[in-house]
């Protein structure tokens, strides 16, 4: 049985896409075999590029923070609520 992990961070604007970058060391390494085909490894990092239409029906935009888990085999997003101020 594969390792569960849940990550959180945020959500960067990069060349116009909106990417999560997963550093291998702290789990990325093991996200990485849910992701496939959705995510590439670059250096010490899993790159994840959020889809357009996942981040608008997500509410998902640049600088919000997502949780990112493999509990069910699957590599699942969520957006974080926002604190209010």
């Amino acid at each position: 049985m594969a390792e569960i992990v849940s990550l959180n961070g945020p959500v960067e604007e990069i060349d116009g896409e909106l990417v999560l970058l997963i550093p291998l060391r702290a789990g990325g390494d093991i996200l990485a075999g849910a992701a496939r085909g959705i995510a590439v490894i670059e250096g010490e990092f899993l790159k994840v590029t959020i889809p357009s239409w996942l981040a608008t029906k997500l509410g998902i935009a640049a600088d919000s923070i997502v949780n990112v888990t493999n509990a069910d085999g699957k590599f699942n997003i969520y957006p974080q609520p926002k604190m209010p101020d």
